[in-house]
């Protein structure tokens, strides 16, 4: 049983590092119906979940492998990566800090727990909240006060640690704020209440309407309550000229009447030509009209825009993966994995590795696909035979292994690199080159046959005379399996305690044993063993103590 979940978990890893995340739950599911026990497989099928953005059956397998083995550090790792998936962040951090009592030097659970805590905090603050950063990059008065290194440095502090309160209390920042929340400044009551109204807002998730009092002085406003309690409702009256424009640009979007959503965004970027967003919304004009040169310039021309004006990065990574999208339509993953790569870099969003990992699937199909051709197949895999007579059997794979990436679904191919792979006694890849031609051709004989010899090495020859059986099948005449069929059955002989292990690894025979009904009557026959002959007269439970008999688990005595 310990071989069978070793080879499962060596697929189930294959799987899971080649991007097959449903191929790899599944394996690590059966191996886990073979050992419930194992910590390791838990954990790795928790990272198998996380990868398909199953976060709930992440976090299950996780809490399972912890419970199962307390001291393995990677389960609270697994478990606080769930959480945080969940945006449950309290809950992450305090799992990371159970892991640093175990390791606390352990450096992957000091970054995810440093990340879970900036997660915690910046969902509960508008300084990291995407729109408010939007603003104070598009206000003119807000940007001139960002071009002193001191202000922006503070401002960078601040989205870092915005607790902090002596930051927060600083002339430069109120000043800031003060300007882009469309409040005096010189009221410091009425910007702490705006704080904290924005705060409350924040973490409820619910948008904060905005306006402008004045074009000269900020780009927002929102109801006060500790001065004007009769002013319930926000005002629109007053927004930027490129903010009408811009506004003019979306309603025209929503309506897929896009010619004139990008005049009006043209409009707004002429009158605001520091302002990314705008440049975005010719993006997404263009992306919609498949005008991909276009939208890639528009994407580009943003980020250099926001580069200058110290943007939030959340809005420079999704203007990266628009250029994404526009090298997917076009079919250039390699470009599309580039530009991926670069969104990720500004901030990592799930959705958007889910993407990249797609297309690196895509792009590796590609590459395969654009590979194959079966007449240099064919030229491969004579050399490869060649010098397989020759008994150069290193060279013979070395050709063999060309010949299959040139054509991929030819079973023969795998057959041949199966018989040199047993040459050099890698049986167990030779087993598994054989599974692949008998996956490709069912009905392929020299595949049962290589299969069979493969396990005959290994020794399990309950295996190997089952796949030998399945060669008659085929091929009722084929001596070669006879042959081998009878090799396996005596060897079998020669060692009852042997075969009695590797049967009782056989599900069909676990299936037999652990039916209720098979078991009594087993019991009967063991203590009235004249008992059998009456059972054996139903069909159905004498195929089963045929099988049992064939396997060595029970032995009939004669005389």
């Amino acid at each position: 049983m310990v071989s069978q979940v070793e080879e499962l978990k060596t697929k189930a890893n294959g799987a899971f590092a080649a991007g097959k995340n449903d191929e790899a739950i599944n394996l690590y599911t059966q191996a886990i119906a073979l050992d419930e026990k194992n910590h390791v497989l838990y954990s790795n099928r928790s990272a198998a979940y996380a990868k398909s953005n199953k976060y709930e059956e992440a976090l299950k397998d996780a809490e399972k492998c912890v419970t199962l083995k307390p001291d393995f550090v990677k389960g609270y790792s697994r478990k606080g990566a769930a959480l945080s998936f969940l945006k449950r962040y309290d809950e992450a951090i305090n799992v990371y800090e159970e892991g640093l009592k175990i390791d606390p030097n352990n450096q992957q659970l000091l970054t995810d727990l440093e990340t879970a805590r900036k997660d915690a905090t910046g969902g509960l603050n508008f300084f990291n909240d995407p729109q408010f950063l939007t603003q104070l990059m598009t206000n003119p008065r807000a940007r001139e006060l960002l071009k002193d290194p001191e202000t922006a440095m503070l401002m960078k502090m601040m989205q870092q640690n915005p607790n902090n309160p002596s930051l927060l209390s600083n002339p430069k920042i109120m000043k800031l704020l003060g300007i882009v929340l469309g409040i005096d400044v010189g009221d410091e009551n009425d910007l702490n209440s705006k704080m904290e109204s924005e705060s409350a807002a924040s973490s409820t998730k619910k948008e904060t309407n905005t306006s402008t009092t004045k074009p000269t002085t900020s780009n927002t406003t929102t109801t006060t309550t500790n001065k004007k309690p009769e002013q319930t409702k926000t005002t629109t009256t007053n927004q930027t000229p490129a903010e009408i424009e811009k506004e003019k640009g979306n309603e025209a979007y929503k309506k897929k009447d896009f010619e004139t959503a990008l005049n009006h965004y043209n409009k707004a970027t002429e009158l605001d030509p520091k302002n990314m967003t705008y440049y975005t919304n010719r993006a997404a004009v263009y992306y919609e009209q498949k005008q991909w040169d276009d939208c890639l310039k528009e994407c580009q021309k943003a980020i250099e825009i926001g580069r200058e004006s110290k943007a939030d990065y959340k809005i420079i990574a999704k203007a990266y993966a628009r250029m994404a999208n526009v090298k997917t339509q076009e079919k250039d993953y390699e470009a599309a994995i580039k530009y991926y790569n670069h969104s990720l870099s500004e901030h990592r969003n799930p959705d958007i590795l889910k993407k990249k990992q797609e297309i690196e699937k895509l792009l590796k199909e590609q590459q395969q696909s654009a590979y194959v051709n079966p007449e240099l197949a064919e030229e491969e895999k004579n050399k490869g035979n060649e010098y397989f007579q020759k008994a150069d059997y290193p060279t013979a794979l070395k050709h063999y292994t060309e010949a299959i990436k040139r054509n991929p679904n030819d079973a023969k191919l795998y057959s041949n690199r199966a018989a040199c792979y047993t040459k050099l006694a890698e049986f167990q890849l030779a087993l598994k080159d054989s599974e692949e031609g008998i996956k490709i051709d069912p009905n392929f004989l020299k595949c049962y046959l290589r299969k069979g010899h493969a396990l005959m090495a290994m020794k399990d020859f309950g295996q190997a005379m089952a796949t030998f059986g399945k060669a008659l099948e085929i091929d009722p005449n084929c001596q070669e399996a006879v042959d081998s069929y009878r090799q396996c059955s005596v060897k079998s002989d020669d060692d009852p305690e042997e075969v009695r292990k590797r049967a009782a690894n056989d599900p069909e025979i676990q299936q037999i044993l652990s039916d209720p009904g098979m078991r009594l009557i087993l019991e009967q026959m063991q203590n009235e063993p004249q008992a059998l002959r009456d059972h054996l007269r139903n069909p159905a439970i004498a195929q089963k103590i045929q099988k049992l008999i064939d396997s060595g688990i029970i032995g009939i005595r004669h005389g």
